[in-house]
């Protein structure tokens, strides 16, 4: 890889998270990448008419707020991108006008709406076309359920585009409409071979094909920003500077700053949710990867991300609130990095949990479903803050151990190690814990990971940097630090654990497991 424009460029990464919106100040050099986190705000869903929300308009407002204080900085700015969490999407006028505030993958109006979708388009089908694992919330049933429902069905009718996260912010960021790939192929109305929409599926569920937007690939200039957008920000009115398409769902960005050196990795990235999975060159779309949910998206550069959602970190986010909340939970133990050494004293032999029950994805008192969990399943109750935690970590070790060892049965593939990247990556005992239940190395980090795919390929699109994934693997491997987790011990310990929830181990043919 060779960096050639000016000896380097300055980007902004706009990170947007299910927990927390970012812009991240990135400085790409000859051998070297430098960040700098220059806003922060929290994402907090709204109810509104019912539902469960996400505030867009806020979002963006905070955007312009950090693309600002980028500019501020003084160094420049050559370039801004953006990823998101993937499915929800808002409804737009032809202004770029919301008719209504996007609702959230966690609200409940999706219940029974994969039913209705699998009338029409059934199940196998839905998966030979589109490649994607069941998620009751995927972009396609959240229309479905809309389209039930009189209000969301008028409101339907009144839309003139269906845009998703990331490409709702950058209409409002560079008037431009369209559909970035990598988030696309998770709606659930994407080809999974030929990359387009897939029109006669989309037509067949009855949703509106003028809806989708022209599709656009990753790495791709979605216009410059608008006139007033600059103006907002503080840039010389005469200066352009371009939104480039990046990965924009966050795994997709997340999975360019995988610090791998070749390709025989797993990668794990963690954060509200753990994917969890390989990088492939072509998808796999057998009945046995259907039966076992797994999931092909596209990932920059037409990889595909194979993989399996796991519920992440996302049940000791809600603990925490919880416990916060009812005074269980102060002092020293009120920050998540004591919590965890905490639970790390206690040792291993607790309750686990399927932490992909459907019990666990809405928001609420999450401790009482862990602990009735727990108690169905014959096991004791965790008591406390810290078994709660531990219990949470051991599952989330487990059902790491579950996705990786079934991506790798399933594709023949024999990865050396595990990497971990995302907010999960600090977590030292999920890392050891993932390492010592999967029988595999783990690298963990970058935690910045999604901030720096992001980077990355705003940095190879406008000619700062050249190469190809690979290369790009390597600037991150060279220039971020990265902490190596050995497996201890043997693999009878995890089997146990995943007899206890009535699972049977996953073995590989012809893997040699530690």
């Amino acid at each position: 890889m060779t960096v050639s424009r000016h000896g380097g460029a300055t980007v902004a990464a706009v990170d947007l998270g299910a927990s927390s919106a970012r812009v991240v100040q990135v400085r790409v050099e000859p051998g070297s990448l430098r960040m700098q986190e220059v806003h922060r705000a929290a994402n907090v869903p709204v109810t509104e008419d019912g539902s469960l929300r996400w505030n867009l308009p806020a979002l963006h407002d905070g955007i312009l707020d950090g693309l600002a204080a980028a500019v501020r900085l003084g160094a420049g700015l050559d370039s801004v991108g953006v990823d998101s969490w993937a499915v929800d999407y808002g409804l737009v006028d032809r202004d770029g006008s919301l008719l209504s505030l996007p609702v959230t993958y966690r609200d409940d109006r999706t219940d029974g709406a994969d039913r209705l979708a699998h009338q029409r388009v059934p199940a196998d089908e839905l998966f030979t076309r589109t490649g994607l694992q069941h998620l009751p919330f995927t972009t396609v049933f959240q229309l479905v359920a809309a389209l039930a429902d009189d209000r969301g069905a008028a409101e339907i009718d009144r839309a003139h585009r269906l845009l998703l996260v990331p490409d709702l912010i950058g209409r409002w960021l560079t008037g431009a409409e369209g559909a970035e790939l990598t988030n696309a192929s998770t709606t659930g109305l994407l080809d999974v071979s030929s990359h387009e929409w897939a029109l006669d599926l989309v037509e067949r569920l009855g949703i509106p094909t003028r809806l989708l937007p022209p599709l656009r690939r990753p790495g791709s200039t979605v216009g410059p920003l608008t006139a007033e957008v600059r103006r907002r920000i503080g840039l010389d009115p005469g200066l352009e500077v371009p939104l480039v398409a990046v990965g924009s769902h966050d795994t997709a960005s997340a999975v360019v700053a995988v610090p791998a050196a070749d390709d025989s990795f797993a990668y794990i990235c963690t954060g509200t949710w753990s994917l969890a999975g390989l990088e492939l060159e072509h998808p796999v779309l057998t009945d046995a990867a259907r039966a076992q949910n797994f999931t092909n998206e596209t990932g920059v550069d037409d990889r595909v991300r194979f993989l399996r959602n796991v519920m992440g970190l996302w049940l000791l986010q809600e603990s925490m609130g919880t416990f916060i909340r009812d005074g269980s939970l102060k002092g020293p133990l009120a920050e998540v990095g004591a919590l965890v050494a905490a639970a790390a004293a206690l040792g291993s032999g607790g309750p686990v949990i399927d932490v992909d029950a459907a019990a666990f994805l809405a928001p609420g008192d999450m401790p009482a479903r862990i602990r009735s969990a727990c108690v169905d399943s014959g096991q004791p109750s965790p008591s406390g803050p810290v078994a709660v935690t531990r219990c949470i970590i051991d599952s989330l070790a487990l059902a790491h151990r579950r996705a990786l060892r079934s991506a790798i049965a399933l594709t023949g593939r024999s990865p050396k190690v595990v990497h971990v990247v995302g907010g999960g990556a600090r977590n030292a005992l999920l890392c050891q814990l993932t390492a010592d239940a999967i029988g595999l190395p783990v690298v963990a980090g970058p935690v910045e990971s999604a901030a720096i795919g992001n980077a990355l390929v705003q940095a190879r699109a406008i000619g700062a940097v050249s190469g190809d994934l690979t290369g790009l693997r390597a600037l991150v491997a060279g220039s971020q630090r990265l902490q190596r987790y050995e497996p201890r011990g043997g693999e009878g310990e995890w089997d146990a654990l995943q007899a206890r929830l009535g699972e049977q181990p996953v073995t590989a043919s012809g893997r040699d497991w530690p």
